[in-house]
């Protein structure tokens, strides 16, 4: 199994044809923006290749300009390749590739139980495949996030810092205030918020 470098068009295709089944509107972020972090040099659309050449999943990681690890923003098994492990085999992938992995998955808060065992689900996922829940949470665009980790940094807060550059690399000082609770503090409200429009991802 092997990762592959997308290129624009490629990353545009395999987001019409498998992202947008794969995540809610209001978690997927907008086709625009990827491509102009991907343009930026701070995005690498990942495809996971077997050795015959088969196409299996895919990893959208968001790069932090010092390159200190990276942000798994999106990790997806390709319809008619589920229920195989490929999930588990391709993060030891990517953590040889970045040597440490933030990620962010959905806080179980949410009114529907059946979602809530699936975002539980989702986090004991993580954990089994060597990530840690973070003691600090956040807030994007309104959605409510536990924060991950999988590396050798020991220190949240170091973590942390780590983390939130990825955001800060891209977003200017009004949008991190407006949309980027990182951290969310305790006892503070996840501020309402639009979903994630293309032109509130260009840096002011």
């Amino acid at each position: 199994m092997k990762l592959v470098v997308l290129d624009a068009a490629q990353l545009e295709r395999l987001y019409q044809e498998e992202m947008v089944y794969d995540f809610p509107k209001a978690e997927l972020k907008p086709l625009g923006a990827m491509l102009r972090l991907l343009e930026m040099g701070q995005y690498e659309p990942l495809l996971v290749v077997e050795e015959d050449g088969e196409a299996v999943g895919y990893a959208m990681m968001w790069l932090p300009k010092a390159r200190s690890g990276a942000l798994l923003e999106y990790l997806g098994v390709l319809r008619g390749k589920r229920c195989g492990g490929v999930g588990t085999r391709i993060l030891p992938l990517l953590m040889q590739r970045y040597g440490q992995l933030f990620g962010e998955a959905e806080y179980p808060d949410s009114d529907d139980e059946g979602e809530n065992d699936l975002r539980r689900r989702r986090i004991a996922f993580y954990e089994r495949n060597g990530f840690r829940v973070l003691d600090y949470q956040c807030a994007l665009f309104g959605v409510h996030f536990h924060c991950l980790y999988a590396g050798p940094e020991e220190d949240d807060r170091v973590v942390m810092e780590l983390h939130r550059s990825v955001y800060a690399d891209y977003f200017s000082p009004g949008h991190m205030q407006r949309y980027i609770q990182l951290p969310l503090l305790p006892g503070q409200a996840v501020k309402p918020a639009p979903a994630w429009l293309e032109e509130d991802a260009a840096p002011l």
